[in-house]
Order: structure tokens, then C-alpha cells, then sequence
């Protein structure tokens, strides 16, 4: 595997990393969320035991890729695991607040 493909997965990684944390979260809550399973994609509402089984997923994956590629210089990939992490979550804070508001009516 070349390093760029294996810095592209470590992004990859911290963008599943993130993306787990509102679905354990939601999960664990009893609460419904989005996911890509729900009608309409992204919009509709997942039961909590699929957000928990979605977040799972994305955590595990994520922690893999993370740990799984450790052959890459360590300190580039913790600052491509974190550009990930951070890209992914600004893009989430944005769209799911859109979908709040829009389900709220705001």
C-alpha cells in the first residue's frame, strides 16, 4: 500500500470515529436518529438499537483503520486521522442541524 493511500484510509478513519459518537450516543439514549438506513436517507429516524449497531460499526472500522495501518509516520497520521475527525464533524454539526430545524420547523 503507498503512504497516500494509506494517509487517505487514516482520514477515513477519523471520519468513521466521529460519525460513531452521535449514533452510540443516540443509541444508548433510547433516542431515534438519522441514518443512511432510515426513509429518506440521512432524514428519516433509526430505532435506537440500529444507531447503536451503526455506531458500533463505524467504531470499529474506525479504531482498525486507525491502529490496523501503523506502518505510516505516527505523526502524520494522527494529523490525518484528526483532519478526518474534524472535517467530517464540522459537515455533521452542519447537516443534522439543518435536518433539526427543518423537522422542528425554524
Amino acid at each position: 500500500m503507498t503512504p497516500a493511500v494509506a494517509y487517505a484510509l487514516l482520514v477515513l478513519a477519523g471520519a468513521l470515529l466521529v460519525n460513531a459518537i452521535p449514533h452510540l450516543a443516540a443509541g444508548l439514549r433510547g433516542e431515534a436518529f438519522p441514518t443512511p438506513f432510515a426513509d429518506p436517507p440521512g432524514k428519516g429516524l433509526s430505532s435506537p438499537l440500529l444507531n447503536f449497531l451503526w455506531g458500533a460499526a463505524n467504531l470499529s472500522l474506525g479504531w482498525w483503520l486507525t491502529f490496523g495501518l501503523a506502518y505510516v509516520d505516527v505523526r502524520f497520521g494522527r494529523i490525518a486521522v484528526a483532519a478526518g475527525f474534524v472535517a467530517l464533524g464540522c459537515y455533521l454539526a452542519t447537516r443534522f442541524g439543518r435536518v433539526r430545524r427543518d423537522r422542528e420547523g425554524r
